[in-house]
């Protein structure tokens, strides 16, 4: 028998899982080129050719190295080499103007790894993990996995910011960290400097009026993916207490290797023990340390990034089309996804009405926010195009 903790997760299993493999079934059954599947944020870019040169290299001095192959596969320190923590270090401090060293960063297994690893560090049961709707769902099995209760701030409807006043009120003395994601899954928007410095300066006077460390976690997979002359953004700079968890998922189209990092800056409060403690983490959540191979890979690609322009493409088309269909939706400012209003109440029928037109998309509630749906547009540029008649025969089912 499982436990009941897993009981309970079984029932709330991935929405965004099993319209992945719904697609595939209905792909099986209609022929891949008649199903739009817009539900998983899976990279439809390959990964840069340097990467995969970068792996060639790494096994070829391996080979001329005697014990290379054991060295290059072997263990290593749980925070990662000591190398590729150095490299990603100074490309961060070039890009952002930070000052960290190798010793500020973990590698880990993807930015999921690095959150449970953070969580693990600093929470304890009853602690207050607070989110901005709509989220990533699997926030709330993270939190949970250490007894924390996730606490949901609730956004602006007309742009999908955060209602910082509502944010404000619900900060209590059990409030232990504010996950930060931006670009947003699900909604693409960006939190621009105005915003942050509000929040910051929030999370300042809530940390002086309770007596406590209130920790912000930036999840950052999509950071590199902005359009519109819009920056990457590294939050650090706006609240001392900022912990950065980093995927190169998308930025490298690398989401099957887990690959990415933590960086815990000096400045965090309690900083030496927040690092020796995620390199615990690292151990004892038994990841026992980031891939080894794709560590040193990855650190000779650090100036490399997918093709923005790509999903920039499929973005535009998509987002001019649906709303000029009479669909509502937030233009999307970063990442690859698509918020779109449904047109009815329970967004669930309209999921449904959209796979009998073979167009897979993602509840709003699978993030929060039910009302809404996603469309993650990390797909083909062909299937972006023949879905548009299929969206037109949908439009037409709520005209």
């Amino acid at each position: 028998m499982v436990s009941k903790k897993i009981q309970k997760a079984l029932e709330g299993s991935s929405a965004i899982r099993a319209m992945f493999v719904e697609g595939k079934e209905m792909a099986a059954r209609y022929g891949v080129e008649n199903v739009y599947d817009f539900s998983l944020g899976n990279p439809a870019t390959p990964a840069p050719a340097a990467l995969n040169e970068a792996i060639r290299e790494l096994l070829d001095e391996s080979d001329r190295t005697p014990g290379g192959s054991l060295t290059l596969h072997g263990y290593m320190e749980n925070a990662g080499y000591d190398e590729v923590r150095a490299a990603i270090a100074d490309n961060l401090n070039r890009r952002f103007g930070t000052r960290f060293s190798a010793r500020n960063l973990i590698m880990t297994v993807g930015a999921a790894g690095g959150l449970n690893i953070i969580f693990k560090t600093i929470l304890d049961p009853g602690d207050e993990v607070m989110v901005f709707a709509p989220f990533f769902g699997e926030y709330r099995q993270y939190a949970d996995n250490f007894g924390a209760k996730l606490v949901v701030v609730q956004p602006d409807f007309s742009t999908f910011q955060p209602d910082l006043a509502d944010f404000e009120g619900k900060i209590t003395a059990k409030t232990k960290t504010l996950i930060v994601n931006t670009p947003n899954n699900p909604t693409g928007v960006i939190y621009h400097e105005e915003t942050m410095r509000s929040i910051a300066g929030i999370l300042e006077r809530k940390q002086k009026e309770y007596g406590t460390e209130i920790y912000l976690v930036s999840d950052e997979p999509y950071r590199e993916l902005v359009y519109d002359g819009n920056c990457e953004d590294f939050l650090t700079k706006y609240y001392g207490n900022t912990l950065v968890g980093y995927s190169f998922s998308k930025s490298l189209s690398l989401p099957g290797e887990r690959i990415g990092y933590v960086v815990v800056p000096d400045e965090a409060a309690d900083s030496e023990n927040l690092i020796r403690g995620m390199e615990i983490s690292n151990r004892t959540l038994g990841f026992v340390n980031a891939p080894s191979l794709i560590q040193k890979a990855v650190a000779r690609c650090l100036e490399e990034k997918t093709d923005v322009a790509f999903y920039d493409e499929n973005r535009v088309v998509l987002y001019e089309e649906l709303t000029r269909l009479g669909f509502a939706c937030i233009k999307p400012e970063g990442a690859f996804y698509l918020w779109v209003k449904s047109p009815v109440e329970n967004e669930e029928d309209f999921v449904n009405e959209g796979k009998k037109h073979h167009i897979l998309m993602v509840k709003g509630s699978a993030f929060g926010c039910p009302g809404y749906v996603r469309l993650a547009y990390c797909v083909s540029h062909e299937t972006v195009e023949r879905s548009l008649a299929a969206f037109a025969k949908l439009a037409e089912t709520y005209r």
